[in-house]
């Protein structure tokens, strides 16, 4: 079983300050961090790589710092976890044709990993498997502060669930 946090949208360091006390038990819990993008600052990245290692995309707020973070930050990702194929994007855009749009832009991912709205949403839309965690630090107007959680076996998604801090 292979373990997986996904964040997006910390948006340091307006609102990440520090790794939130919530996340702790998460991380220590976790094989891999997705981060989907608005890191603002790569030290958030630094905090969450003490715990797993962290794989992440540009969101609209990432600058020069960010993108040059470890060995480079790409707009997009894929990558094959534990058999199952993941991409990563920070903005899905809008809610209408998402779906289909990330499939034309994915055709090969099981699960596509997304950020920007800081809605938190587990869905499958026109056959894709959508997964934007929200935020874990700026909740806008949602009533909680959230995360990701994500575990594999044998390329096989068995849990997908978003966490309330």
């Amino acid at each position: 079983m292979t373990r997986l946090l996904v964040v997006s949208d910390t948006h340091a360091p307006r609102r990440w300050k520090s790794l939130p006390p919530s996340l702790v038990p998460l991380l220590e819990q976790a094989d891999l961090v997705l981060h989907a993008g608005d890191v603002c600052v790569p030290a958030v990245l630094d905090e969450l790589a003490a715990y797993a290692p962290v794989r992440v995309v540009l969101g609209n707020n990432d600058g020069p710092d960010v993108a040059a973070w470890g060995a480079g930050v790409p707009e997009t990702l894929s990558l094959e976890v534990a058999g199952l194929r993941v991409a990563m994007i920070h903005d899905a855009g809008p809610r209408p044709g998402r779906g289909r749009r990330m499939r034309r832009r994915f055709p090969d991912a099981d699960l596509v990993v997304y950020g920007h709205s800081h809605i938190p949403m587990d869905v499958v839309d026109d056959g894709t498997h959508l997964f934007n965690p929200g935020s874990p630090t700026d909740k806008r107007r949602q009533p909680r502060h959230t995360a990701g959680v994500l575990e594999i076996a044998a390329g096989e998604l068995v849990r997908h669930e978003i966490v309330a801090l």
